[in-house]
């Protein structure tokens, strides 16, 4: 069945960075784009960044661009968040998922269990 785990989430002060990482099984990885998402308490879930199949395109949300890069291993069906100069209001669970799952629901009807991101002094 399809798994997504989230890892990499910390505490970290501002201008910090963290890596995330997202390992994935039981889809067609290679032939599905995949983004991050963040949620925190009391709002919905947001995209954050995006990565098409072969990692020719990007996408990311405008807080997001210049700090964070996505990236993607085919091979080792990962995907990977960099994140650089930290803000407290990227505070948030990141989740992994196809691109598109907030409209289109998670792969296989699932989401992860989201790894928790604090920004704080």
């Amino acid at each position: 069945q399809v798994q997504l785990v989230e890892s990499g989430g910390g505490l970290v002060q501002p201008g910090g960075s963290l890596t995330l990482s997202c390992r994935t099984s039981g889809f067609d990885f290679s032939e599905t784009a995949m983004s991050w998402y963040r949620q925190t308490p009391g709002k919905g879930r947001e995209l954050v960044a995006e990565v098409s199949k072969w990692s020719s395109r990007t996408n990311y949300e405008d807080s997001a661009k210049g700090r964070f890069t996505i990236s993607r291993d085919n091979g080792l069906k990962t995907v990977t968040l960099q994140m650089n100069n930290l803000k407290p209001e990227d505070t948030a669970v990141y989740y992994c998922n196809r691109a598109f799952a907030l409209s289109l629901g998670g792969i296989g009807g699932i989401w992860g269990q989201g790894t928790q991101v604090t920004v704080s002094t």
